[in-house]
Order: C-alpha cells, then sequence, then structure tokens
C-alpha cells in the first residue's frame, strides 16, 4: 500500500494530478479545494495517499495534510459513503469546518456540499459525532505540541506562550505554527 508520494508534479486537472517518481507517472485523485495549494506543474510536490483498491482497480488519493486524509478515511466508514462522495465534502469543506459542522449537527452546511443529501448529512453526524475530536481539542493539542517543540528549541516557557498566542490561528499545520512563532520571537 502507498503512503506517501514525492515527486515531480506533471499535470493538473479538475479532480486529478499526475505525479511522476522514479519514472512511473502516478494519477492521483484529489480535492478540489487544495489545486491552489499545489506547486506549479514541474516542481516537486509531497502527497499523503490512501489507495483504494476495488473490483480489480487501485485507485489513489491524495492530500497535502494528514489530517485531510484522516478525514477521508473516517467517511469511509460512514455506511453509504464511499471515495467519491468523501472527496466531494472535503473538496467543499476544510477539515476544521467539517469537524465543527459535525460538533453542532449542522446539516444545513453538510447538504451544501456536492452529493450530501439531508440523510447522508444525518448519517455522517450520528456516526461521526462521538469518534471526532472536537475543534477545541484539536486546537489544544497542537498549541500544547508547538509550545512544546519551542521549549524544546530553548525559549522560555512564558516568551513561547506569547509567541503563540499572537500567531496562533486555525492553521492546523503544526510547521506554519512553529515557523510564525520562531518569527515572531526573532523579531
Amino acid at each position: 500500500m502507498i503512503s506517501t508520494l514525492r515527486g515531480r508534479l506533471i499535470q493538473k486537472h479538475a479532480s486529478a494530478i499526475v505525479v511522476e517518481t522514479a519514472g512511473v507517472g502516478y494519477e492521483v485523485l484529489v480535492p478540489l479545494r487544495i489545486l491552489g495549494e499545489l506547486p506549479d506543474e514541474g516542481r516537486e510536490v509531497f502527497l499523503y495517499i490512501h489507495s483504494y483498491m476495488r473490483e480489480g482497480l487501485i485507485s489513489l488519493y491524495g492530500f497535502l495534510r494528514q489530517d485531510e486524509r484522516a478525514v477521508f478515511r473516517t467517511l469511509l466508514n460512514v455506511s453509504g459513503i464511499g471515495p467519491r462522495i468523501a472527496l466531494n465534502i472535503l473538496s467543499g469543506a476544510t477539515v476544521e469546518d467539517f469537524y465543527s459542522a459535525v460538533e453542532r449537527e449542522d446539516t444545513s452546511f453538510l447538504t451544501r456540499l456536492p452529493g450530501i443529501g439531508k440523510k447522508t448529512a444525518r448519517r455522517i453526524i450520528f456516526e461521526l459525532k462521538q469518534t471526532l475530536p472536537s475543534v477545541d481539542t484539536r486546537k489544544d493539542s497542537l498549541y500544547e505540541d508547538a509550545l512544546s517543540a519551542l521549549v524544546n528549541l530553548g525559549y522560555k516557557k512564558t516568551d513561547a506562550r506569547e509567541a503563540l498566542e499572537r500567531v496562533y490561528n486555525k492553521e492546523d499545520d503544526i510547521e506554519k505554527i512553529i515557523k510564525n512563532a520562531l518569527r515572531y520571537l526573532n523579531k
């Protein structure tokens, strides 16, 4: 099973990209929302991959962040949700927005996503409400991990907290959070 893929981005299409690694071009289906975040064609790209096999066909689904792949995999466990609908959900919503909608039981938000009707929205909420982490829990764990990293780099805990309070936002990439905090600390 392929877990990650690093290579040169050869082509971008509306719902798929082609990544060349060691002379082999892999077609990877991606959420529409991340197409703008991908590098230009000819540049290197790194993706977290979910391999899906059905009836002898292998499909690769790619994500820029691990939490996107985790939500995709979680959605596949909901009855009636296949890879296409899971990809549509991640095309129309960020991970944070999706978590928040499930937490708030916001069926109107979910039904605005392509391929999601009221029954499916209710099923998603029913099956995932207890298993998805709350937005506050996710924020706390990212915040604490970033704080720990800054302290391990030699910064005082009070200075690291101040920097994180200034730069922390809904960003779900810990590397970006730490980089922004380091910029603040080194001013």
